[in-house]
């Protein structure tokens, strides 16, 4: 499958990288708004390197776009990509707003073409296992469940590209940039979502449009609650974790690895008056699994200049190349998005006006 990318900043640079680790994905051209990046580009991979995107989109040896530009303009890309024939990959998040992710949602119902979004998490060993174990019944009926990402952002970083921390391009700090992957885990393990109340602030970056910090609690259609607490101001950057809880066990992870889970027999979980004893037996559980393999890597400006290494972004793009092969649901579906970024939007909204928001 041949692909134009379409955005030569960071996370075009992990896209031309991830491509390069797929057998049968090939680069065919890169498209950016300023000719320098393009043509910068073109010379680093030897690929023309465009700056009109509609002449892109008319070449016929171009089966598929990915979009990697700010994230308020995906829909601008990937509406007209899809409407020219193309399959398209949305860089996370799909859009900032939902009237412009029902844009890109319609348009693939009118084409019939196929759309993902990078949610290279659900991807790992670990998060599928997680999900396994939810399925199977391990942690018995799921409770509660957690999301933190204790991170830091630099003023730098936000002053490194104008589009940045702000409302009209990110569409959002914390959470909608940097914390999403988290919470699209969260939603992905704890199921539909219905209500949100929170709180968020921009307490380290005065000069920030968007908030730094958000603190969130969610309940599900199951009845079961979850906190969120998404943070780019916690200098130096510590960890990420999900956990999830039940009346027959509990999971834990830390930087996509898993650092507690154990799961007891119905009889086991009733008769411990206070669930003390059970132990951890996460160490057995990923040597069984296979699971102390390498975390999810985080795109950045010095990591794209290392050499290609397989990643999650890797086993998206395959999933996406056989879901368009064999006429199947890619793994991440437009819903599955929008469905996080309901969780998202609900916790701005709620924020704003102080009140619960329904979601979902």
């Amino acid at each position: 499958m041949r692909f134009a990318i379409v955005g030569c900043g960071v996370i075009g640079k992990q896209h031309v990288r991830t491509i390069g680790t797929v057998a049968d994905a090939e680069l065919a051209c890169v498209v950016d708004i300023e000719p320098e990046r393009a043509a910068a580009f073109a010379h680093d991979y030897g690929i023309p390197g465009l700056t009109d995107l509609d002449k892109a989109l008319a070449r016929d040896d171009i089966d598929a776009v990915a979009v990697c530009t700010p994230s308020g303009r995906h829909a601008d890309i990937a509406v007209p990509a899809l409407a020219a024939g193309k399959h398209v990959i949305v860089e996370k998040p799909l859009e900032i707003t939902p009237d412009a992710a029902e844009r890109i949602a319609d348009a693939a119902r009118r084409t019939g073409k196929t759309v993902t979004v990078i949610s290279q998490r659900r991807f790992a060993p670990i998060n599928r296992f997680m999900r396994t174990a939810i399925e199977r019944g391990d942690l018995g009926h799921i409770t509660s469940g957690s999301a933190a990402m204790y991170w830091w952002r630099s003023p730098g970083y936000y002053a490194s590209a104008g589009w940045r921390g702000t409302w009209s391009l990110d569409g959002g700090g914390a959470l909608m940039n940097q914390g999403i992957h988290t919470i699209d885990l969260l939603t992905w393990l704890m199921g539909k979502p219905v209500e949100v109340t929170a709180y968020a602030a921009t307490v380290a970056h005065p000069d920030l449009e968007v908030e730094d910090t958000a603190i969130a609690a969610v309940r599900y259609e199951t009845g079961a609650l979850a906190s969120i607490h998404g943070t780019t101001a916690a200098f130096p950057g510590t960890i990420s974790t999900v956990g999830i809880f039940g009346d027959r066990g509990s999971m834990q992870t830390t930087n996509d690895r898993l650092e507690y889970f154990y799961s007891a027999p119905a009889q086991e979980a009733a008769a411990a008056a206070y669930g003390g004893g059970g132990g951890n037996q996460a160490d057995e559980v990923r040597e069984r699994e296979g699971l102390d393999g390498e975390a999810q890597e985080t795109p950045t400006a010095d990591s794209v200049k290392q050499p290609a290494k397989r990643t999650g972004h890797s086993a998206q793009y395959e999933d996406f190349i056989d879901a368009v092969t064999t006429g199947r649901e890619p793994f991440v579906t437009v819903a599955d998005n929008t469905r996080t970024l309901g969780v998202i939007w609900g916790i701005y909204e709620s924020a704003r006006t102080g009140m619960p928001v329904r979601i979902g």
